[in-house]
């Protein structure tokens, strides 16, 4: 089957490096890594086919197509291999989950070194707009009257940012006057200070201006993201660590995968049995291969439960408070 890829990094060499360059559209065969090779002949081509790919069958409302779209921000440190590896990862762990839409990945530029993450961060805020532009602008245009398409996002650890910068710069340029929205935000392991996420905080309010809910999926036991990490010094805690602030946006919903992360990695048959594959480090990407989270985030795609009934989360005492149920 076709991948999806929107990719901003440059061309060099036949291949695509580390560097920000134009906007590029790639049908990627199967079992390949995106390369140039891979280009559609125009954006709208390509559009044209994510729609096709993604419409699934019929709005009970409407009586009229219906269909969705998840796009995929990956974080820092990640290759174009690493990221297409995911994509489908994420893609077999959501089709069981009985999801039935499509994933596109939005692959900004990033190195593959886990020392380059301040370089990552600022090709990140260069090429955040384009997400919004290049990517969501144009699958929006396939919302038509007779064919209801929805659009939702994941972001992992740095591509939380990339998303806020994204909706930010959005609402600073023409695409202001756009009615343009996704159905749902999805953080995992988010690399954005939890404050930012706060109701009285302008950083995050175009992306909740732009957004029907933002679920944060976070894990105080993420290693990567703690405050004593050499390559954190001096930023506030993460949102992908500590979750949400004490009071978040009205859209914004919290899920902590804490206790079910602890048991996870201390019970070798739980594991084996809900960890079909690994990828990076295993606390701040256990989400790639992992069951229960793909049937969580199946239910948060579907958009039918309220966050505290979703069965495989437990309430927590406020209402924008869950808990990923441990087994």
């Amino acid at each position: 089957m076709t991948d999806y890829v929107l990719t901003t990094r440059r061309k060099r060499n036949g291949q695509y490096g580390d560097e920000p360059g134009p906007s590029s559209f790639l049908f990627v065969p199967p079992s390949k890594i995106p390369e140039p090779a891979h280009e559609a002949p125009s954006p709208d081509a390509w559009a044209r086919e994510v729609r096709k790919a993604a419409t699934w069958g019929v709005d009970a409302r409407t009586g009229h197509p219906r269909g969705d779209v998840l796009v995929f921000v990956h974080g820092y440190n990640n290759s174009p291999d690493t990221i297409i590896n995911r994509h489908r990862r994420l893609d077999t762990d959501l089709k069981a989950a009985g999801f039935k839409g499509v994933i596109v990945s939005y692959d900004w530029p990033s190195a593959s070194s886990a020392f380059n993450y301040l370089e990552d961060r600022h090709d990140a805020k260069s090429t955040a707009m384009r997400l919004v532009s290049d990517g969501i602008a144009l699958l929006a245009k396939l919302q038509t009257p007779d064919c209801s398409i929805n659009i939702h996002i994941l972001a992992h650890s740095m591509g939380a940012f990339v998303v806020r910068e994204a909706f930010d710069d959005a609402d600073d340029s023409k695409l202001a006057r756009n009615d343009w929205l996704v159905s749902q935000v999805c953080f995992i392991a988010g690399d954005v200070s939890s404050g930012s996420m706060a109701a009285d905080n302008a950083t995050s309010d175009s992306l909740f201006r732009h957004c029907v809910r933002l679920t944060n999926y976070h894990n105080r036991n993420d290693g990567v993201l703690k405050l004593s990490n050499a390559k954190r010094l001096g930023v506030a805690p993460r949102v992908g660590r500590v979750g949400l602030p004490n009071d978040p946006n009205p859209r914004a919903i919290d899920v902590d995968c804490s206790a079910y992360f602890e048991k996870l990695n201390t019970d070798p048959v739980l594991k084996k049995k809900e960890q079909l594959a690994e990828a990076g480090s295993f606390e701040h990407s256990w989400f790639f291969g992992n069951q229960r989270f793909a049937k969580d985030l199946f239910e948060t795609l579907r958009g039918d439960l309220s966050a505290q009934d979703i069965p495989t989360r437990l309430p927590g005492p406020k209402s924008w408070q869950t808990q990923l149920l441990p087994s």
